[in-house]
């Protein structure tokens, strides 16, 4: 009996949504005539119904939360209509019992202040964060130590691009060849959401021509399985480190992730690199400390 009961109020909740939006939905915003007979603000429910492509009556039912079907592609039409965010967006897919279509993926270069300090509060653990487009957005300094992002100018401070072009990181991965085509796939899962983004296009463009490994793996189209959250790295100074990493979703909208590293724990190279990132951070407390008179 539940399930009934919560498809009759996601019914009313919907009903009451789809109201509420085209109230706020003003006749000029969609480039109708205002008019001077309105007796209710916004959109009447004939001009939404013509906008999204169906029937008055059909629509009028939806309205009133009758129990008809909807598919992703009116819904996706009524987004439209109704200027919906992506918030909004998901909440009326969810309303209506339809699996939320991927929206197509865009890049963004703004980190929330709180993700800046999140890195910070994480002295020992490489952190940094990435777009769609897989350019290196913020880090912190653990991650500067391991990668170097802060010696490259930021119009080349991009991940994938770092990884084919940049000597430093060919013989920090060790193997390169092995995981360089794992992190490709990664990219290429990314790629394809969002192919009518110029940049990331350009990106593989530019790539392609200064890279003979990256063409000729671009080209051969092979998707490897998920990376398996493991890395392993040559530290100068320190040898072979191997890393647990994962990835979190920092901005699901926005399509913003934080890569976070750990090495392994209880082996000797792992304490060894701590301990070189706490005496490089001591250094630096101790470099930064004014003169004294």
């Amino acid at each position: 009996m539940s399930a009934p009961r919560s498809l009759e109020r996601n019914r009313a909740e919907l009903a009451d949504f789809l109201r509420n939006r085209r109230e706020r939905i003003s006749p000029e915003e969609v480039g109708l005539p205002a008019g001077t007979r309105r007796r209710t603000p916004g959109l009447r429910r004939e001009e939404v119904a013509a906008l999204a492509g169906v029937g008055l009556s059909w629509y009028t039912w939806l309205e009133q939360g009758r129990e008809i079907g909807v598919s992703a592609q009116f819904l996706e039409n009524l987004s439209r209509t109704l200027k919906l965010d992506a918030t909004e967006r998901r909440y009326l897919f969810l309303l209506a019992h339809q699996r939320l279509p991927p929206e197509p993926g865009k890049t963004w270069c703004v980190v929330p202040p709180l993700v800046h300090r999140l890195m910070g509060d994480l002295p020992l653990r490489p952190a940094y964060v990435l777009n769609l487009r897989w350019d290196v957005l913020a880090w912190n300094a653990a991650a500067d130590k391991v990668f170097g992002f802060s010696s490259f100018p930021s119009e080349r401070r991009n991940l994938l691009w770092l990884l084919f072009t940049a000597p430093s990181m060919r013989a920090l991965l060790d193997p390169w060849e092995d995981q360089a085509l794992q992190i490709l796939s990664s990219f290429r899962r990314d790629f394809v959401r969002a192919p009518q983004d110029p940049d990331i296009g350009a990106l593989v463009k530019d790539l392609e021509k200064v890279d003979t490994d990256f063409r000729t793996w671009w080209r051969q189209q092979d998707i490897h399985g998920p990376c398996q959250g493991i890395r392993h790295f040559h530290i100068n100074k320190i040898g072979h480190v191997v890393f647990d990493h994962t990835s979190l979703t920092i901005d699901v909208d926005r399509d913003l992730r934080l890569v976070y590293y750990a090495a392994k724990e209880e082996q000797a190279q792992s304490m060894l690199f701590e301990q070189w990132l706490s005496a490089e951070t001591e250094l630096a407390k101790v470099d930064a400390q004014p003169l004294s008179k």
